[in-house]
Formats: C-alpha cells, sequence, structure tokens
C-alpha cells in the first residue's frame, strides 16, 4: 500500500571549520592498499585505509581516552586527551583525527602518553571552577572520571577559587556555566553541524578563548530553540537543564495542593539508565510506583492525551485536504506536526512564512494540562487554582513550552513544571528508592487508558504512523491490518534523517460517528494518493523546509513529521547522559515493544478518548470547545537579534 524513500544528507550549511573531513576508502576494499596492516600495542590488525587510530583501537578491544569525541559529532581533536605514540613520529597524536594511510606501530599507554594526558588533565583543571559534589554532573563527568582514572590527586597548576563568568539562567530550558567549560566545543560542533542551529562559537584565541552566543547575549535573547542536545553531549557540568525540582517537591509537601503528574513514552524507555540499567529497558509501571511513593497525587499517562493529539491532528488534516481538494481554496499543505517544541520554536525563527502550516494542535503535554485544570478538575469537584499539573518529558524544551504565553486557555496555566528524565531519576534516588526494584503498579483514572499509538509517538516517525493507523481505518472502514502486517507502518521507522512514503486510497468507508459533524462522505478522497515525511533532527528538518520553500518533492507531502531531536523523543534533550546511536536505538526498541504489548494500538479505539468526546468535548474534534482548550497559535520571531 505504500512506497517510501529515504534520502541521505548533502554537503552541511556548517563552516568547514565544523564538518568532518575523512580519507575517504578505496572502492575495492581487497585491491592492493584497501587494507592496511597496523600494529598497536603488540596487537595487529588489518582496517580499511582511512581508519582512525582511534577507531582502530576500538576494533581491538583497547580504550583510549577522549574528551572533545563524540559519536554523534565530527572530528575535532581539540583537547588532545587521546594522544598515542606512533613509531617514527616526533610528537605524540591525536588517536581521534589520525587517518591511518600506511602501515603504523602505536603505543597508546607508553609512559609518555601517560605523563603527556596527564599534564592536560591538570592544565584543563587549573581554569576549571568549581566543586564536583556540588556539581549537578557529579558521578556523571567525564572529566572527574579522567582525574580519577590518571590519578589527578591535586591541582599541579593551581585551581580557580572564584567563579570568572556569570551563571546564565536566563531560559526555561538550559543553564550555561562556562566556569565549568573545557573548550571541547561538542557543543558547538552539536549547535552548528549536528542540528545546524548555529547558537554558538568560540570568541578569542589561545587563553582568551571562550564559548559565547552572538555578541556574548543570554541564551533566551538568541535563537536557541532549547532542545537541550548540547546538553546532552557536553563532557562536564558547563551546560545543563533548568531543574525545577525543588519547586515539585515544595509542591508535593504543601497539603493545599493537589499534585499530578503525566509521563511521556521516552522516559520509560530511558530512565533505567539512571540506575545503572543498561539501554532499552522499560520500567513504566515501576515508575509509577516510584512516583507514589515520591508523593504525587496521581500519575497519569501522556498517551492518553498523545491519542487525543491524534484525533485532533488527523481531523485538521482532513479538513485541510477538503478544503483543497473539495473546496478548491487555498489552504496551508504539507500539514505539520507540532509536538516538538524544539522543532515549533525553530520553524518560528528560521521560517516563520511557514507558520500557517502547523498543526494548530496543542502537544501531548500540554493537552494533558488543560484538560486536568477543566475536566480533571470538575470531576473531582477540585479548585484549578490548586492542581499543580507535572509534566516527564524527555525533552529540555518541554520547560519552554510549558512556560509559553499562550498555554493558559483554561484560564490557568496548562502544565506548571516540566521534568526530565535525569531530574525524576534524581528525585527518585532523593527519596531513597532504588527504581528497577520496585513493584509494578498501573496509571490512575480517567488517563491511565492509552494505546500503543500512544506509546510510539517517543520515536522519530511514531506521530506520523499512530496518524496514519488512525486516518486510514477512519477513512477506508477496514483495519489498518490489511495493509500493513501487525498495524506497524516499517516505511516510517527507522534513523534515517528524512523518509518518505506514498499511500493511494484505493477505497473509502462510511464516515465514523465521531466525525459526522464535518464530513458527509469520503468520495473526494478515492483515487487520491496521501504523501507524507519523516524528518528528525532539525539539520533535516532544514533540508525539507529548502526544498519545500524551492518548490521541491516535499511541497508536494500532504503530512509531514518533524522532530527536533536526532531518533526522535527519545533522543531528546532531557534524557540520561550519554548518549549515542546504539543507545538510542536500543531506546526505540523498548518503545516498539511496549506498543506490541498493547491490546489496543490506535487512538481512535481508546475508550479513555471516546468518553472524553462523549461528557466534555460533546462538539467533537476540531468543536469550538476543543479548539478553545486544546489548540494554539504560534509566534513569529525571525532570526533579527536586538
Amino acid at each position: 500500500m505504500s512506497e517510501s524513500t529515504t534520502f541521505g544528507k548533502d554537503v552541511s550549511r556548517a563552516p568547514v571549520s565544523q564538518r568532518g573531513h575523512r580519507v575517504g576508502p578505496v572502492d575495492d576494499s581487497q585491491a592492493i592498499g584497501g587494507q592496511i596492516s597496523i600494529e598497536m600495542d603488540g596487537k595487529t590488525l588489518k582496517v580499511p585505509i582511512g581508519t582512525t587510530i582511534l577507531e582502530a583501537s576500538k576494533e581491538l578491544g583497547l580504550r583510549i581516552p577522549t574528551l572533545c569525541h563524540h559519536e554523534d559529532l565530527c572530528v575535532a581533536g581539540v583537547c588532545r586527551m587521546c594522544v598515542v605514540e606512533v613509531e617514527g613520529q616526533r610528537t605524540l597524536q591525536a588517536a581521534c583525527a589520525y587517518p591511518i594511510t600506511q602501515p603504523i606501530k602505536v603505543k597508546t599507554h607508553s609512559r609518555k602518553v601517560r605523563q603527556a594526558r596527564r599534564h592536560i588533565l591538570d592544565l584543563i583543571l587549573a581554569n576549571h571552577y568549581g566543586e564536583c559534589y556540588a556539581c549537578n554532573r557529579n558521578n556523571n563527568c567525564e572529566l572527574q572520571t579522567l582525574a580519577k582514572e590518571y590519578g589527578v590527586d591535586f591541582f599541579r597548576f593551581g585551581h580557580p577559587t572564584e567563579p570568572m563568568f556569570e551563571l546564565d539562567t536566563s531560559s526555561h530550558s538550559v543553564v550555561r556555566d562556562m566556569n565549568k567549560c573545557v573548550l571541547c566545543r561538542r557543543c558547538i560542533r552539536t549547535c552548528i553541524d549536528f542540528q545546524e542551529v548555529g547558537v554558538l562559537e568560540v570568541q578569542g584565541r589561545g587563553a582568551e578563548s571562550k564559548v559565547v552566543t552572538f555578541m556574548d547575549k543570554p541564551l533566551a535573547e538568541v535563537v536557541c530553540i532549547n532542545c537541550g542536545q548540547c546538553i546532552n553531549r557536553c563532557p562536564t557540568g558547563a551546560l545543563r537543564a533548568n531543574d525545577p525540582t525543588d519547586d515539585v517537591w515544595a509542591a508535593i509537601d504543601d497539603p493545599t495542593k493537589h499534585v499530578v503528574m503525566q509521563t511521556a513514552p521516552s522516559p520509560r524507555a530511558g530512565i533505567g539508565e539512571c540506575f545503572g540499567l543498561p539501554p532499552g529497558r522499560a520500567l513504566t509501571f515501576e515508575m509509577n510506583t516510584a512516583l507514589r511513593q515520591c508523593g504525587f497525587d496521581k500519575v497519569f499517562d501522556t498517551n492518553f492525551t498523545a491519542d487525543l493529539t491524534i484525533i485532533e491532528e488527523g481531523t485538521e488534516l482532513l479538513l485541510r485536504l477538503k478544503k483543497a481538494l473539495v473546496d478548491k481554496q487555498p489552504v496551508a499543505i504539507p500539514q505539520f506536526t507540532s509536538c516538538s517544541p524544539g522543532w515549533v520554536k525553530y520553524i518560528e525563527h528560521f521560517y516563520p512564512e511557514y507558520l500557517a502550516h502547523l498543526s494548530s494542535a496543542k502537544s501531548p503535554q500540554q493537552m494533558f494540562g488543560a484538560l486536568i485544570k477543566t475536566y480533571y478538575a470538575h470531576l473531582n469537584k477540585i479548585d484549578p487554582k490548586d492542581i499543580v499539573c507535572v509534566a516527564l518529558m524527555p525533552c529540555s524544551a518541554k520547560k519552554f513550552e510549558c512556560n509559553r504565553p499562550e498555554m493558559c486557555d483554561s484560564g490557568y496555566k496548562d502544565i506548571d513544571y516540566g521534568l526530565t528524565t535525569r531530574e525524576l531519576g534524581k528525585m527518585i534516588s532523593e527519596a531513597g528508592i532504588n527504581l528497577p526494584d520496585l513493584p509494578k503498579s498501573d496509571f490512575d483514572d480517567p488517563f491511565g487508558t492509552a494505546t500503543g499509538s500512544g506509546v510510539i509517538f517517543g520515536a522519530t516517525g511514531g506521530v506520523m504512523e499512530a496518524a496514519l493507523r488512525t486516518v486510514i481505518e477512519l477513512v477506508t472502514g477496514k483495519k489498518v491490518e490489511n495493509f500493513f502486517d501487525h498495524a506497524e507502518i516499517i516505511p516510517l521507522r527507522g534513523f534515517e534523517g528524512i523518509r518518505y512514503a506514498e499511500i493511494p486510497v484505493k477505497e473509502v468507508g462510511p464516515v465514523p460517528g465521531i466525525l459526522k459533524h464535518l464530513f458527509e462522505d469520503w468520495s473526494w478522497l478515492k483515487g487520491a494518493t496521501l504523501k507524507v515525511a519523516v524528518a528528525h533532527g532539525t539539520a533535516y528538518a532544514k533540508k525539507v523546509m529548502d526544498d519545500i520553500r524551492a518548490g521541491g518533492k516535499f511541497s508536494e507531502c500532504h503530512f509531514i513529521e518533524f522532530m527536533a531531536c536526532p531518533g526522535g523523543c527519545l533522543g531528546g534533550g532531557g534524557q540520561p547522559i550519554p548518549t549515542s546511536p546504539a543507545i538510542r536505538a536500543a531506546r526505540a526498541q523498548a518503545i516498539y515493544s511496549e506498543d506490541r504489548a498493547y491490546s489496543v494500538r490506535k487512538s481512535h479505539e481508546n475508550p479513555a478518548v471516546v468518553k472524553v468526546y462523549n461528557e466534555f468535548l460533546t462538539d467533537g474534534p476540531c468543536g469550538h470547545l476543543s479548539h478553545k482548550l486544546l489548540h494554539t497559535h504560534y509566534t513569529p520571531r525571525g532570526k533579527f537579534i536586538a
């Protein structure tokens, strides 16, 4: 039923200094010169030409320490922690940036190498202000780990006793403490090359170097999209999320407050990493128990409003298509998803002329808050001013989203506090709880019923897959399993930056009752081909948007899912550190496994969602009340900085 295509990444718009450069492999690795013999610490290996010493060491099971290197980023070679001895070379060489083009002998831990690494650490620490025990990265800091490994037990070249830079707490999402910066430039490579936003750069040279924003302005005043990807790749505590846990504890301890928690799918797939578990083990129901033990009055499932989002966003798409195909009126197509607040802020800054293409549906987080302070408050006879709604999200940008002035349609702030996965892990530990040891418990009603479609929101392509599961069934009147095995729309899954699919509508069924107030029949859709696309990471979002602007292939799409973070929400800026392609893949597997375990896997079949429409949103999807509470508008910001 579908045709899919994937697209690679073209040349980055990042400056040449921020792009990766490699010696290219030969066409035939078995040809003369295709494989090169090397010797490393007495072990021999054949590697393709252009392989770095660091890559070769991993194949041999040898560990070379790094600080500026990261699997997601281009090579920088600035920290020099990975220096090794190459026979015949006068100086030590950076293993991460040394391409093997001829047979070599390497020593990775000779006396000369160990001394050099120790002195590099001593010099870094000579400019590193702060005490480890008072740092949010204590026991999860790469600099701290290396200092311990290399026996740094005193400050050989001194240690700052006063901060040199002011703390930047202007952003709702990201806090910058340049006193802890080691100038590894990971944040710069993440922002410029990996995300193609370009908020950070190095100013000055030598000892005067520092990482700055444009004109050294606070983060809140530049084009930062709050995605937090810089946090996930910072090796120290120089970058962290803006943490509201003290305020959440205060609300829990206040007997006059009714504190509810909603949990998104991605934190469940990642929070086990905060407790020493390998990536890929979901702790959904153990986490429910932990939250109650922490003192939350109710624990709800954000997947409920993910299902609600699909109904509202899918209906909005059908209304736009009808307006274009039947009424022949101008309408903003393709429709863009609006669940990712980092993506929303990105388009506000970089493509504000396309804001009309964004779905007006709020994200599941914000829909939940609006319902909690209206429908739920009425059901339980609680004054909305006494409800504190906390959202557990994998995302630092959700902190910015819940503080948007638009997000208070109930008369109250939709969401009071946004917590990251890391922050909740800290709260659970502070309460003396070892999460993996807890018994399982279910979510609370009336928002404890969700579907597999809500779960897969956490992975790139998940929103699109969930939407299509529902739209296909509502339009054709047939089960989506008739078209895709086990309702799994595989062409939309994976970690390619951009994915595209075409779904022909060969037959239509009757209009279901939930949509009869908007549509008489689907005859106008019969024979049409629905064109959809998925992009994750704003570097790929930029590629799609530029293609649309140029009138290319993606301008012909009807619906496009955008996620600001690589891998989607499971790679969000609030997820456990470290992150890597393998870790994100393991988290995705946990999410898809949880989807398969649900007995109900389509949003429109969620009985709790049906009940909300029957009892509260009685004018149906995209009706007057749902538009008031569940839909919003966005702000054209542009790139001009005053």
